[in-house]
């Protein structure tokens, strides 16, 4: 056992013998001081660049090029001299970065300071307190200049919480040269694009060619469907005329049974698989995302140069319904970095950075200006037929429970699908069940403030 004071005894022992070593041990002593003392009480002097900020930057995985962010983050950052921009991705599944960010926002210390959201998760995360206001990065003048879908979307409680990054919706592609050779125009109606559909079919007598492919996996993509069928037709899941949401169900149904357009296969596509099979060549009709269009246009592309989009359909006397789709930066509250993280947020979305993703990534800009850039349709010449379909697109229940909902829903529209219920069934339980996830929200938020 060693005695208190037995070191220092033993330290000058070998002092005696060794008394070089012990230059070197004080002299290694005094520089560890130092370093400590330096690195607990940063200095600032004349010439000395300051510490660096580090903003985290969450977002999924963007399609294309990923060097194109990058080098757009890299320019922020020779604009901030001291700002250091570091992108972690998350996995391309919504569904996985929704649960990330739950887990760390709720425990009030996440890890990053800037998150890419889905519009619908804006009012969730603004509920709960995970991310801060942005008003003052836009003000309402400068909101005009926005679609007004995600605006509405990115705002809770007359504030903004997130800042439109770029936009989506839902929208029907068509094989160009099959319609023209057999003498038809794009649909306008769902039961136009059936009886087209079947028309076409009979006269190719392909095999492998489908009539009509849509997402009919149970999840989100299922949700977007039906709501723009049944929005089509005047109506909703939630609410609204009961007949005509049965019929648009039903029609879905029987794109698949009674007017044969539809593989069976689509109750488990979503739409890469789906994008898959038009783009093979194998599809008159598509329902789809915009992001489709530059890989059906690639080379090497088996329909390239022979593909059209339009609005998606509607039933007679009611207008087309797309669903809005896109994404949104948005900030934790608990980040230290508010201030330069909003620079940030206005730099990805500022004209210029918009111009340069759409063009290299293909993304549709939030800013309406864009879509008369003579420059840019130059380029993107499909932003000028998307401008009209983008501006119509609504959002999807604009709650803070509709994540809830959604996934409540989802297994009875996908029932209807694969026919394990009617459309009168199914209905019957969805109108319930929001009803009853209503009331039980309502009155959890009155005893949280009793």
């Amino acid at each position: 056992m060693v005695h208190p004071g037995q070191g220092r005894d033993m330290l000058y022992l070998r002092s005696r013998r060794h008394p070089s070593s012990v230059c070197l041990m004080v002299r290694a002593f005094l520089i560890l001081l130092l370093f400590l003392s330096t690195a607990a009480c940063p200095q600032s002097w004349d010439g000395q660049q300051p510490a660096a900020t580090v903003l985290v930057f969450k977002h999924g995985k963007l399609s294309g090029d990923g060097r194109v962010l990058s080098d757009l983050l890299r320019d922020f950052e020779r604009r901030h001299p001291g700002v250091t921009v570091r992108e972690e991705l998350l996995p391309a599944d919504s569904d996985r970065q929704h649960q990330y960010y739950a887990m760390n926002l709720d425990g009030g210390r996440a890890p990053f300071d800037l998150l890419g959201i889905d519009t619908i998760w804006a009012q969730e995360f603004a509920k709960a307190g995970w991310i801060a206001p942005l008003d003052e990065l836009l003000t309402p003048a400068e909101r005009d200049g926005f679609f007004p879908g995600p605006i509405e979307a990115a705002t809770f409680n007359g504030r903004l919480y997130a800042v439109p990054w770029y936009v989506d919706a839902g929208v029907l592609y068509y094989r160009r040269d099959l319609l023209d050779r057999h003498g038809f125009e794009p649909p306008r109606t769902w039961l136009e694009l059936a009886r087209i559909a079947k028309l076409v079919l009979n006269a190719e007598q392909d095999s492998k060619l489908a009539g009509f492919v849509w997402q009919g996996k149970q999840y989100e993509g299922l949700m977007c469907v039906a709501l723009e069928v049944l929005r089509s037709n005047g109506t909703d899941l939630w609410g609204g005329d009961r007949d005509r949401a049965e019929y648009g169900l039903r029609f879905l149904r029987e794109t698949i049974t009674t007017h044969g357009i539809t593989p069976l296969s689509t109750s488990m596509a979503d739409e890469e698989s789906t994008r898959w099979m038009f783009g093979e060549g194998h599809a008159l009709f598509m329902r789809n995302w915009p992001y489709a269009w530059a890989l059906l246009q690639q080379e090497g592309s088996p329909v390239r140069g022979q593909v059209g989009v339009v609005s998606l359909p509607s039933f007679s006397g009611f207008s087309s319904a797309p669903v809005l789709g896109g994404w949104m930066l948005a900030m934790p509250n608990s980040s230290p970095h508010r201030e330069v993280g909003g620079e940030l947020i206005s730099f990805l979305t500022s004209p210029d950075a918009q111009r340069r993703v759409a063009v290299e990534l293909g993304y549709n800009p939030v800013r309406r200006a864009l879509y008369t850039d003579e420059s840019l349709l130059e380029v993107r010449p499909l932003l000028k037929d998307l401008y009209p379909i983008l501006l119509s697109a609504k959002p999807r229940p604009v709650t803070p429970y509709y994540l809830l909902l959604s996934q409540a829903i989802q297994p009875e529209v996908s029932a209807v699908v694969v026919g394990r219920k009617s459309p009168k069934e199914a209905l019957d339980t969805i109108r319930r069940r929001v009803e009853q996830i209503m009331g039980e929200q309502t009155s959890t938020a009155r005893l949280g403030r009793s």
